[in-house]
């Protein structure tokens, strides 16, 4: 396929699925669900296109305010969702994975409300995952509960596909959760069309690290204990008014020995076993488009770089955003939205949205349609790059002389 805005997503292939039962299960009800080959629903440009009443009233079909809580039950015990609209032809849902310490709330809130990303996402179904236990108000595990490995976790998501129709996610998700929605994909290609994975680590901790983490459990309190895997030092050390929120909000809104549970296991977390095709035989790796995001000098930067190394060149995008701290979702939102659009696009997916800095009005509604990829290579990026002062840059793999795209993001 052509590339998109940025991107050169190479098409998905097929990979095969461990033979578990759970695995088993899901495959068999969704045997007859087969790639779709998409068509033009609009023309590319606003300008050539006529009114279309259908994208008019996506409004009227996912309100961003009609937020419905469930409560799945999984293999693994039950899981705590919240949703916005319903499954609507071939798009993906939009999936999220918070991190270890926070919720979907605490996670995602500022991202998703923010004005430009709800421009995109009303035009999709919303679906927000909080890790057993962790949302607000969640009650205490009872003693001697086994909270779910990290690939359990993952397998956990299967049910949250099937119970809602999904045909496939759209995943983001921010350490743990990206590390689990990793896993997801790499167990069941077929359901995960792309993925923004935010400080993602790859890397199981050693024998060292885990100690050291072991005493500072000890001696600290456990919110003290979580806050340096989620803030810069620069933002720790300046005691931040961010920082101090989310100490407080840990503690206050999170059931501590729930969240205990959840960090041990994250802290337990083996290699994800993924390697870039051709490095070692039967190398397995993560075969949608992958954007990888981490901010300046954040404590996952180590981590996205080795994830980087590990993934295809030519269908990934590592994204570094300045001034944003270590969790840029909410230091940075407007900008990662901005970014996560121009990921849309080179998916196929088309947001028509408005630069409220050029034009000094409001952002009009998107238009977001799914086009065919060939259809995509029309696109040109010298304007939007311009418009959005962000700077794209490719550079070459030594080992495997092909490209991949770096995305730096200045503030």
């Amino acid at each position: 396929m052509g590339p998109g805005l940025f991107w050169n997503f190479s098409s998905k292939a097929n990979c095969s699925v461990p033979q578990s039962l759970l695995q088993t299960m899901l495959l068999s009800r969704m045997a007859g669900m087969k790639e779709q080959q998409f068509t033009e629903e609009k023309p590319l440009l606003q300008e050539q296109r006529g009114q279309d009443t259908e994208m008019e009233n996506c409004e009227t079909l996912m309100p961003i305010g009609d937020w419905k809580e469930h409560d799945i039950e999984t293999p693994y015990g039950m899981l705590h969702v919240v949703i916005r609209g319903a499954p609507k032809g071939n798009k993906p849902a939009i999936l999220t994975y918070h991190d270890v310490g926070l919720n979907h709330k605490l996670c995602f809130n500022s991202f998703f409300h923010n004005e430009d990303m709800q421009e995109i996402t009303k035009h999709f179904v919303v679906c927000h995952v909080d890790a057993p236990g962790q949302q607000i108000g969640a009650s205490q595990m009872p003693q001697g509960y086994q909270y779910p490995t990290m690939d359990q976790l993952a397998g956990m998501l299967p049910s949250v596909v099937q119970h809602f129709g999904f045909k496939s996610i759209l995943g983001i998700g921010v350490g743990a959760g990206a590390y689990i929605l990793a896993k997801f994909a790499l167990i069941f290609p077929d359901l995960v069309e792309g993925l923004v994975l935010l400080n993602i680590d790859p890397n199981g901790k050693g024998w060292i690290d885990w100690a050291t983490g072991k005493l500072s459990g000890f001696t600290s309190a456990l919110p003290d204990t979580v806050l340096p895997h989620l803030f810069s030092q620069e933002e720790l050390m300046n005691n931040t008014e961010l920082v101090q929120s989310y100490r407080q909000q840990i503690n206050n809104t999170v059931n501590q020995v729930n969240l205990q549970l959840f960090w041990n296991m994250y802290n337990s977390r083996r290699d994800l076993e993924m390697n870039r095709t051709g490095t070692i035989i039967n190398a397995k790796t993560l075969k949608c488009p992958v954007m990888l995001v981490v901010g300046d000098n954040a404590p996952a930067e180590e981590g996205v770089v080795e994830c980087n190394s590990k993934l295809d060149p030519t269908n990934t995008t590592f994204l570094k955003m300045a001034d944003s701290g270590g969790l840029p979702q909410l230091t940075q939102p407007g900008k990662l939205s901005e970014a996560f659009k121009y990921f849309l696009q080179g998916m196929g997916y088309i947001a028509y949205v408005k630069d409220r800095r050029l034009s000094g009005g409001p952002v009009p509604s998107a238009s977001m349609t799914r086009l065919a990829r060939s259809r995509t290579a029309s696109l040109t990026s010298g304007s939007s790059i311009e418009s959005s002062r962000i700077r794209g840059f490719t550079h070459s793999d030594s080992n495997e002389g092909q490209v991949s795209h770096t995305m730096e993001v200045s503030c």
